[in-house]
C-alpha cells in the first residue's frame, strides 16, 4: 500500500510483453549487470514515457529490444510491486503474434522457454505471478453436485478433459473423505493423461495425502490462515468475495483467486454480485491472476481478460451433461 500522495507520483509505469512462439515457449531476456534487478531474467518491455500508453510503449519497446512489430496481443496480467527503492506497475501483455526475428538489439542474451520450466527465482520478484499467469489456463472447471454416480461423474469428467480442460477442481462437500480419496485416485490419472492439473477442495492435511496438483481455499480458511499451505510445488488458490480477501491471497502468496459472485446464480440468488464493472475494480488492483466465478461461460472469457482477470471459473457452464449428445 502506498503511504502519501507523493508516493503515488513515483509509481514507475513498465509495460511487459509475454513474446510466445507457435511450440508454446515465452522469450525472455536478460538484465545487465550493475542496474536494478541486474543479472536476473526479464520478459522484455520497460519505462513508458510520459503520456504514453501501455500498447505504445510496449510496441516501442519490443522494436527497439527485440526488432519486431506486434500483430496480436491480449492482455495478461496487470501487477504493483514495491522492491524498496522503486514502486511499479507492470502492464503485461500476451503476445501471440509479430513480424521480424526476435533478437537482442542492444546485446542482451535471450531465451526461449516454457512457463513450466521457468525458475521464478531466476527473475525479479514481480515477474512470479507473471509467470503464474502464462502457466494457468483461460478456463477453470469446478465438478458439478456431489456424484450420486460415480460413473456417471467420470463420463462428465471425461468429456470435459476431451474438449480442452486443462485445470479441474475436485468440489464434493457432501461426500466423507475416504469417498473424497477414492474419486481422486481414480481422477489424478485422468487428468494427467490429458495433460490437466488436478485442484483439490479440502482440508489441506488430507490433501497433502493425496495425488493431486494443488489446493483450493475455501474464503473462511483463508480468513483463518497466517501462512500458505503446501510447497510452491503445488498450486494454491482460494475463493474471494472482496478486496479484504484478495489481499489476504496476495499475503500468502498464493497462485491465483477465483472471485464471485460475477453474476447472479441460480444456486446463491440471494447473494450481491459484483457485476463486470465491480469484478474489473478488484481484478486490475489484483496481485494475483484472478478468474471470474458465478454465472460464467467459456464465451465469457474474452470479457474476463479485457478486464483483467486470467479468464473465467465455472460449474454449470463448463461441466458437461452425462447425457450421449451433449456439448458445451
Amino acid at each position: 500500500m502506498l503511504n502519501s500522495a507523493a508516493q503515488v507520483n513515483e509509481l514507475m509505469q513498465v509495460a511487459a510483453g509475454a513474446v510466445r512462439d507457435t511450440r508454446g515457449r515465452v522469450l525472455i531476456a536478460k538484465r545487465p549487470d550493475g542496474v536494478h534487478q541486474g543479472g536476473l531474467w526479464e520478459f522484455p518491455g520497460g519505462k513508458l514515457q510520459l503520456g504514453e500508453s501501455p500498447q505504445d510503449g510496449l510496441a516501442r519497446e519490443l522494436l527497439e529490444e527485440l526488432g519486431i512489430r506486434i500483430r496480436a496481443w491480449r492482455p495478461l496480467i496487470r501487477l504493483q510491486h514495491d522492491y524498496g527503492d522503486r514502486h511499479v506497475v507492470l502492464h503485461v501483455y500476451r503476445i501471440d503474434a509479430y513480424d521480424g526475428i526476435a533478437s537482442g538489439q542492444e546485446g542482451q542474451p535471450l531465451a526461449w522457454v516454457k512457463p513450466d520450466a521457468m525458475d521464478p527465482a531466476l527473475f525479479p520478484a514481480a515477474d512470479r505471478q507473471i509467470i503464474n499467469a502464462l502457466r494457468l489456463p483461460t478456463l477453470y472447471l469446478i465438478t458439478g453436485q456431489n456424484p450420486q454416480s460415480t460413473d456417471s461423474f467420470f463420463v462428465r469428467l471425461r468429456r470435459a478433459l476431451a474438449i480442452g480442460t486443462r485445470l479441474v477442481q475436485l468440489r464434493a462437500h457432501g461426500v466423507d473423505d475416504l469417498t473424497y480419496a477414492r474419486l481422486v485416485r481414480r481422477a489424478y490419472p485422468l487428468c494427467h493423461a490429458a495433460d490437466a492439473r488436478l485442484i483439490l477442495n479440502r482440508d489441506p492435511k488430507l490433501v497433502e495425502q493425496l495425488p493431486c496438483d494443488g489446493l483450493h481455499l475455501r474464503s473462511d480458511l483463508l480468513r483463518r490462515l497466517r501462512g500458505r499451505p503446501c510447497t510452491h510445488e503445488r498450486l494454491v488458490g482460494a475463493s474471494c468475495h472482496n478486496a479484504q480477501e484478495l489481499r489476504m491471497a496476495e499475503q500468502l502468496n498464493l497462485d491465483y483467486a477465483l472471485l464471485s459472485p460475477v453474476q447472479p446464480t441460480s444456486t446463491h440468488p440471494e447473494a450481491n454480485s459484483l457485476g463486470w464493472r465491480g469484478f474489473a475494480e478488484l481484478a486490475r488492483a489484483a496481485r494475483l491472476p484472478v478468474y471470474a466465478l458465478g454465472g460464467m461461460k467459456p464465451e465469457h472469457r474474452d470479457r474476463a481478460i479485457e478486464l483483467g482477470g486470467q479468464g473465467v471459473a465455472a460449474i454449470r457452464g463448463i461441466w458437461p451433461d452425462a447425457s450421449e449428445n451433449s456439448m458445451l
